[in-house]
């Protein structure tokens, strides 16, 4: 039987869609206002020829793969090891460091959270729950790999539980300079709502972790400045270049032998 609203009934359930219309429309127009904002005066990021470079990335790794590459037969002890992931990018995309990392001996995870679309205060305290939790279950820290902005992450819950984390390796992050040294930081406060002036979380991001910290970084990133991904000295421990795209950080082969290394040393 069909339910008959009164006229009132009909007109407040008008006036809710009514708000949650212009509720939704104000939001856009906000984020929208944040991605249109001017870069300032005298900060760049990779050029656009380094950008158009990251549409090489697939054919590099396809090429990098067919290298002969030395059998690497040192016995490393076993570590736990979270990946976690770029802006925009699922935790499958470093599915290949993770193979990689778990031929080698180590034990290795995701970060538990799914599609990384920016930092929240909420996202952030799960992520340092499982953190801890991992390193507990482990017994043992944990060595956190972050890509792009799961750097920052790797960074602030170093930060935060450095009892929990062994090592932090960072690639191709933006965790030194000026924050719109980059060409991501227009599409990042579209999507994450928030200037990056204003992150839910690392505030500091150029403040070293008390444990130690290295810094992947490529002349060739498309997307993050190297300087910004490089750091200074006493941002981070050891700075190290590689040779592949910001995209090309989660699944090349260069970077995947580095990891190990970097893992067994530590």
């Amino acid at each position: 039987m069909a339910m008959i609203l009164n006229p009132s009934e009909r007109a407040g359930g008008i006036g809710q869609v009514t708000a949650r219309f212009n509720l939704l429309r104000e939001e856009v127009a906000r984020r929208g206002a944040l991605a249109l904002q001017p870069r300032p005066q005298g900060v760049h990021g990779p050029k656009w020829q380094a950008l158009l470079g990251e549409l090489r990335t697939p054919v590099e790794h396809w090429q990098a793969t067919r290298q002969p590459r030395a059998t690497d037969e040192s016995t490393a002890p076993s570590r736990p090891v979270m990946l976690l992931p770029g802006f925009g990018t699922h935790p499958v995309r470093m599915k290949p460091l993770g193979r990689a990392l778990e031929a080698a001996g180590h034990r290795v995870s995701d970060w538990g959270l799914g599609f990384n679309f920016g930092p929240s205060e909420d996202r952030f305290e799960r992520l340092c729950e499982r953190v801890v939790a991992m390193a507990r279950k482990e017994g043992e820290p944990l060595v956190l790999v972050g890509w792009s902005l799961g750097g920052i992450f790797a960074r602030e819950v170093a930060r935060m539980h450095p009892e929990a984390v062994r090592l932090v390796v960072t690639m191709g992050t933006p965790f030194s300079g000026d924050r719109r040294a980059n060409n991501a930081w227009r599409a990042y406060q579209l999507i994450a709502g928030h200037s990056v002036d204003e992150p839910p979380i690392g505030a500091e991001m150029s403040v070293k972790p008390p444990v130690p910290t290295v810094a992947l970084w490529s002349a060739r990133d498309g997307i993050v400045s190297p300087r910004s991904a490089c750091g200074r000295k006493g941002e981070r421990d050891l700075a190290v270049p590689m040779r592949c795209t910001h995209l090309g950080f989660a699944a090349h082969p260069d970077v995947a032998a580095m990891l190990r290394r970097l893992v067994a040393a530590y």
